[in-house]
């Protein structure tokens, strides 16, 4: 054994001890509420196909279609010959879907999260993320080079105190301060108080990024996400989101103004785009839902970050949402 693989055993050997090794579990089956592994039919507590997507005939069809027409891989990133039809085609389905003007979709959900926030953020900006967002996040926010700070889980007043030292910081400049969160949280499956929040980066005029990933699909009257619920969508300039979980399919998007679009989807890494087999097929445009509602002060009525448990919305159309309790703690390092 050289010298390199004795390091990386020894590596190894102190994560099992301390019980914190993880290791891919080979799964012989669809993603369904059982799966197959190790011989064994085992009742499926984690997955995040919400809605049983993964597994719908439409979609299964529609990924044939496409390597059918397009082939098995873009060929190259978005920037240069790889942005297919198939990719316009989701952008814009995407951008219906959400009620926003324009979408970006990327081959990750990570990859969204980097090229959203970097396209935002340079050095002399400033960062102030809740304590549990997604590690992509995390990641994103170090390479964007924008100074970075975190407030406790949920708590507004420390929020608050992070904006206005954010607001001091970068008063007099052109520097901007962005804020960001996820609405429905993969951990505890916990909800950001969205209003508040939005409440308070309209008071220091900081911007908003929300991470819809667990909620989208799920709550909303057209099923947009947390924000739809809550009536804070014209609140929040960036809306992220990912395609492997509710939507049964690969990938991840951000969604925002027309001029965001434009500066976002120059952002990405020159990587390959995503092969057509993972782009969903056209959707079509939600019903109309209630306007959005104007962001209320913090000591509104309505206070709660948390859906009402009597809201015809409040409850995911689907029997899986108690499953984001069974998760780790920590959060993976990608974002599907």
């Amino acid at each position: 054994m050289n010298d390199f693989d004795r390091e990386l055993t020894q590596r190894l050997a102190a994560l099992r001890e301390q019980g914190l090794l993880r290791e891919l579990r080979r799964v012989d089956s669809p993603q369904s509420p059982r799966i197959q592994i190790a011989g064994q039919t085992l009742l499926n507590f984690s997955s995040n196909d919400y809605l049983g997507l993964a597994g719908e005939p439409v979609l299964k069809d529609a990924a044939t279609r496409a390597v059918a027409r397009y082939g098995a891989g873009a060929g190259a990133s978005r920037l240069i010959c790889g942005s297919l039809a198939p990719h316009h085609e989701l952008d814009e389905a995407l951008a219906a879907f959400k009620g926003a003007a324009a979408a970006l979709s990327f081959s990750t959900g990570y990859a969204a999260a980097i090229g959203a926030i970097s396209a935002l953020l340079g050095r002399d900006d400033v960062i102030v993320l809740d304590k549990l967002v997604h590690a992509c996040i995390v990641d994103a926010a170090r390479l964007s080079g924008a100074t970075l700070r975190v407030f406790a889980h949920n708590d507004l007043d420390d929020l608050e105190a992070k904006l206005k030292w954010a607001t001091a910081k970068t008063a007099g400049g052109k520097a901007r301060v962005l804020v960001v969160t996820e609405s429905v949280f993969s951990m505890d499956g916990d909800h950001a108080p969205l209003r508040e929040i939005t409440a308070l980066k309209d008071q220091y005029g900081a911007w908003l990024m929300v991470d819809e990933a667990h909620a989208t699909g799920l709550y909303g009257a057209c099923r947009r996400g947390l924000a739809e619920e809550l009536g804070v969508s014209d609140h929040v300039e960036v809306q992220m989101g990912t395609l492997g979980k509710a939507l049964g399919a690969a990938g991840g998007y951000i969604c925002g103004s027309r001029a965001w679009w434009t500066s976002s989807s120059t952002a990405p890494a020159p990587s390959s785009s995503p092969p057509p087999r993972c782009l969903l097929p056209p959707l079509p445009p939600p019903p109309v839902s209630a306007s959005s509602n104007p962001a209320p002060a913090r000591n509104a009525a309505t206070s709660s970050g948390n859906a009402s448990p009597t809201s015809p919305q409040s409850s995911p159309p689907n029997h899986q949402l108690s499953t984001l309790n069974h998760q780790p703690r920590e959060a993976p390092s990608s974002h599907s």
